[in-house]
């Protein structure tokens, strides 16, 4: 089509639009534009709150290395005839997080559990960019609690907040290192609080918020206006594995639970029942005689002298409820053994026969059975093995947890960690540390491998 102007009018019309356009955008400018000042009050900023709070947050780097199981490496004839005789035995993978500093004069700092789960080297750097190495005081898989320490010298600590004074609306501020790009901060609200059902996360009690959290903010601080530790950053739902405004944070006053049993124990003690249960499913309903689509835990072994046995539980009763909330599967009753304070009384609400029940149960620290390798075989030894958690059950584990592994020791050099899981013996699968212990007698003095799990890594450690 031709041109509906002259060129002439076309060029005056351009140049009006144009004058126009201007006008327009300068008035939208003078709208848009924020104020200096309100009312005489200068705009609130983040800018002096950050100040004080971010040389507290840390980044972590940890490195751990992982032995690479090939059958052929432990056959001096392939490895020869292929040329792998200086083949590496093992791979280093790393790890960057986040953590807060706690105590300045000590120097601890509190992180995720994940963020250093069998580590070898644990480096902290400072805002300052100094780089320290860092000490494992003691960590905890149940709450995905940590607690390293660096050399105390011009450090900054935060201080923490009663996470019980939360509430929905409140704004708060995550710090950590996403990415790896650096220290950076975003700012959202608390979402939801005491947020459970969270599959593979353990004892859940989160502080949900929209504030950005991304891979490498784990263990970095989410604080309120005023600087205050409220929650120590540690999960996403994520379907793309960035950010999509559900973030979730373990709670200060959990967190700090956690670690002063750490420093002052070595190890935390989580609340037991003493019974095992399983989920309700439409199948189980209809043989109980209850509703189809009744939701609860279903107990199915009560330990002799527990807490669930004093209280009278049954196998076959349905815990519909604990301490007033709802129990809609296992997983919501572990939570709560784990939340409760150990010697505490628990009131459980279930279903017997298909009438309402009321109990109470005293809450005492979990007891499992455990040994030190050196009884069971001498190429453990310095390894101290335990049966794994019921938590750790409910989430569809089994086997024998390595608790501790003594620097130097035997069960070190092979390569055996705490915090490992062995599910096997050769070609056989343990559930306990019975079974472990039995099929060791049986294997003495002769090479057999463990099947280990480590994080999500599997892989066989080799006893010659």
């Amino acid at each position: 089509m031709r041109p509906f102007f002259s060129p002439a009018r076309r060029n005056a019309t351009a140049l009006a639009l144009l004058l126009g356009f201007a006008g327009l955008n300068s008035i939208t400018a003078a709208y848009a534009a924020l104020p200096v000042a309100v009312d005489g009050q200068p705009l609130p900023s983040l800018a002096p709150m950050l100040e004080r709070v971010v040389p507290a947050v840390v980044n972590i780097n940890s490195k751990t290395h992982v032995r690479v199981n090939n059958p052929f490496m432990n056959d001096p004839f392939f490895r020869q005839f292929f040329g792998m005789q200086n083949m590496p035995r093992e791979r280093v993978e790393q790890s960057l997080g986040s953590g807060v500093i706690i105590d300045a004069s000590k120097g601890y700092v509190l992180t995720n559990n994940h963020v250093i789960d069998g580590a070898d080297d644990i480096s902290v750097t400072l805002h300052d960019g100094r780089t320290l190495k860092a000490k494992l005081i003691g960590s905890d898989r149940d709450t995905d609690i940590a607690v390293i320490q660096i050399p105390a010298e011009n450090l900054t600590a935060l201080n923490l907040m009663d996470s019980a004074q939360l509430r929905v609306g409140d704004f708060v501020v995550a710090l950590g290192n996403p990415f790896g790009v650096g220290q950076t901060a975003t700012s959202g609200i608390v979402s939801g609080l005491n947020r459970t059902g969270l599959r593979g996360l353990g004892i859940q009690n989160f502080i949900q918020t929209d504030a950005s959290i991304n891979p490498g903010n784990s263990g970095g601080a989410l604080v309120n206006l005023k600087g205050e530790l409220v929650g120590i950053n540690s999960a996403i739902f994520s379907p793309s594995g960035g950010n999509v405004g559900i973030g979730f944070a373990i709670p200060s006053n959990l967190a700090s639970n956690v670690m002063n049993q750490i420093i002052t124990t070595g190890s935390v003690r989580h609340g037991s029942l003493g019974a095992q249960v399983q989920s309700v499913t439409p199948e189980i309903a209809r043989m109980l005689g209850v509703k189809e689509d009744q939701q609860g835990a279903v107990v199915t072994q009560v330990r002799d002298d527990s807490p669930a046995a004093n209280a009278g539980l049954q196998s076959g009763d349905v815990i519909v409820a604990a301490n007033g909330r709802p129990v809609q599967n296992e997983s919501d009753l572990y939570n709560a053994e784990g939340l409760a304070a150990i010697g505490s009384t628990i009131d459980l609400k279930l279903l017997r026969d298909g009438k309402p029940v009321t109990v109470n149960a005293r809450i005492e620290a979990e007891k499992v059975a455990s040994s030190e390798g050196a009884k069971l075989d001498a190429r453990l030894t310095g390894a101290t093995l335990a049966d794994v958690s019921d938590r750790a059950r409910a989430d569809g584990k089994s086997g024998v947890s390595v608790v501790s592994v003594a620097a130097g020791s035997r069960a070190a050099q092979i390569g055996l960690k705490a915090g490992d899981v062995i599910f096997g013996i050769g070609n056989r699968r343990i559930g306990t540390l019975a079974d472990f212990t039995q099929l060791m007698k049986r294997v003495q003095r002769l090479q057999v491998q463990l099947a280990v799990v480590r994080g999500g890594d599997t892989f066989l450690v080799t006893l010659q």
